[in-house]
């Protein structure tokens, strides 16, 4: 039903039927904006007066000698005026701002980086701007954040700023992950009647997909709407992401036809992002008719457009397909990365096909692309899935000839080889070298290791496996469990079971469905008779 949801949004749908999120052609809304305060500040006068002139003096003529005999007696307030008299040179009050901070740090405050900032933004450096505001936050206390609009607001007239200067504070704080200041900047500078470039808004609403805060970033998107900010392709292309991170394909899809009602050409980005979406729930046709979709558009498919089905194709455990498309990437004269490679010998591994993994990794070296550890480790998992364990350690020993180490997943593959051949011993072994290597193994592994010990009723060495899971709080599996628990109330250690149980539960990593009572009541006798 999903699918054939979205296939009408993608095949059917005529542009005219959809009502376009942003009438770019409309006016924007009567804010009824809040005149800029003008506040006129205290003149200098006295040893004051006398020591901006003498300073200006100095650095209109470049005397920097002169001026640092003056450092000790530089103060905020002399330094927002001498920044004032010449803040027609941008050149020349930068030089002074940072004289400043070097010579006498202390004599600097949100006045005298506020004046910089208008210097700077009017003068369209907007690059020194940012760098300037971003030492001040990484080095400023908490409160200073909230504080900054207003200080620039207030010396804004003094300097005949330009509002390019409040959009520099919000994309700063985009940009520095700051999103409650960046989110109170916006809103005051609505107020005011500013509001933030569309490059701006697209790198807050990038971070805040960075930081997974999808609800935020699409609540943001329907603001920019209500203000009547005209988006770009970029900013198409992030609300495009953002559905798909929630899962909205159907909406995501709507975007992309939006896209091209307002006059935007989605590009390979726009798709590709919607391809991984297809993916992501494994709506693999839907993904297809996309990549086909792409050329009526002038939108030709690129490496990652093929990288990602192919991927799509193996979690879905259909090799065949992705098999199908690797080969009609390489017929379209597009190159396999190692990232084409890794996945699809990884798929096959997956599935205990390690022929065709060692296929594709001596096709990948003829390419001259050069193998990694994920390589290796998806080469060694399908070689251990087999049972081939003396394969696998002979690819382990490679690792050297190519500058590289062994890491957790390497010694979990060779572990569930050992497993498959039921061969405790071994697996035990490999298990306490990866830990003395800092390497710790994921539920399954633990799960796999405990329930081979328990077969060849190692039930010491289970018991270990299990006490290291509690120590790292993993859940263990309540069938693995069962088993061991199982296992020792037939060696009468039914004491030893109720005490895992106890420290499971005191840890709250008792696994759900597990019946602790049948264990509890079990005793030796009545296991022997039943056995």
């Amino acid at each position: 039903v999903v699918t054939s949801q979205l296939s009408s949004i993608l095949l059917k749908v005529k542009p005219t039927s959809l009502k376009p999120l942003i009438d770019v052609n409309s006016r924007r809304k009567n804010w009824n904006p809040i005149p800029i305060p003008f506040r006129t500040i205290p003149e200098p006068r006295g040893q004051d007066l006398d020591f901006v002139n003498v300073s200006h003096s100095h650095l209109v003529h470049s005397d920097w000698n002169k001026l640092n005999a003056l450092s000790i007696h530089v103060t905020p307030f002399r330094v927002k005026h001498v920044l004032l008299k010449i803040q027609k040179d941008h050149v020349l009050s930068l030089e002074f701002f940072n004289w400043v901070k070097t010579r006498n740090p202390t004599s600097h405050s949100l006045e005298t980086h506020s004046v910089i900032l208008h210097i700077l933004t009017k003068n369209q450096k907007f690059k020194s701007a940012e760098s300037v505001l971003r030492s001040l936050l990484v080095s400023g206390s908490l409160e200073l954040p909230a504080k900054m609009f207003d200080v620039m607001l207030y010396s804004y007239r003094i300097c005949d700023s330009s509002p390019r200067v409040f959009d520099l504070l919000f994309k700063t704080y985009a940009h520095a992950k700051k999103f409650r200041n960046a989110t109170d900047a916006f809103s005051r500078m609505k107020d005011y009647g500013f509001f933030p470039t569309i490059k701006s808004c697209n790198a807050y609403l990038s971070s805040l997909l960075d930081l997974h805060r999808v609800d935020i970033a699409l609540g943001f998107y329907r603001e920019m709407q209500r203000c009547r900010l005209s988006p770009n392709v970029y900013t198409f292309n992030i609300v495009i992401h953002a559905f798909c991170k929630s899962g909205k394909l159907d909406k995501a899809m709507q975007v992309l036809r939006e896209m091209e009602i307002m006059g935007f050409t989605p590009t390979v980005v726009s798709y590709n992002t919607l391809i991984a979406g297809c993916c992501n729930k494994g709506l693999m046709s839907l993904a297809m008719k996309l990549k086909s979709s792409m050329g009526k558009g002038g939108v030709h498919p690129n490496v990652v457009t093929f990288n990602t089905l192919i991927n799509g194709f193996c979690k879905e455990g259909k090799l065949h397909e992705a098999n199908k498309v690797f080969n009609e990437m390489k017929a379209l004269n597009l190159a396999p990365t190692i990232v084409t490679y890794n996945t699809l010998i990884n798929g096959y591994s997956q599935v205990g096909k390690s022929e065709m993994s060692n296929r594709l990794y001596e096709d990948m070296l003829k390419n001259g692309v050069k193998a990694d550890i994920l390589t290796y480790n998806a080469l060694i998992l399908g070689l251990c899935k087999e049972g081939k364990t003396k394969k696998a350690a002979y690819l382990v020993k490679e690792l050297d000839k190519d500058n590289l180490a062994p890491n957790a997943s390497t010694f979990s593959a060779l572990i569930s080889g050992q497993c498959v051949r039921k061969n405790s011993d071994r697996a035990f072994q490999l298990y306490k070298t990866m830990i003395r290597s800092g390497f710790h193994p994921i539920e399954n592994t633990y799960s796999m290791l405990i329930s081979t010990l328990c077969k060849n009723e190692d039930f010491d060495g289970a018991v270990q496996v299990l006490n290291d899971m509690i120590d790292r709080s993993v859940v263990p599996d309540s069938g693995t469990l069962f088993e061991l628990h199982k296992g020792l109330s037939r060696c009468a250690k039914n004491q030893l079971a109720i005490i895992l149980c106890k420290k499971l539960e005191d840890r709250h990593l008792m696994p759900k469905g597990f019946d602790k009572s049948k264990i509890i009541s079990s005793q030796p006798e009545n296991e022997d008779k039943t056995s």
